[in-house]
């Protein structure tokens, strides 16, 4: 599952996922802006068939944040 959210997270934030780590801060280290948070989310809820709570992500600060939370929701 980790590989899989680093190659979106990635591919959303238009890096190489070799940048990705789960300690990598979204916005802070991958540029992260509110839309594109957002469009990461609506790909997460697909990809993983869960429903993010919006509070939640305002939680979620780094990519192994974002893997612990799906985890918790599958």
């Amino acid at each position: 599952m980790m590989e899989k959210l680093i190659a979106m997270v990635a591919e959303q934030m238009g890096v190489d996922a070799a940048q990705v780590t789960p300690d990598s801060r979204l916005k802070e280290d991958l540029q992260a802006d509110s839309a594109s948070v957002m469009m990461l989310v609506m790909d997460v809820e697909t990809e993983f068939g869960i429903e993010v709570e919006d509070d939640a992500i305002e939680k979620v600060k780094t990519v192994g944040d974002m893997a612990r939370y799906i985890e918790e929701k599958m």
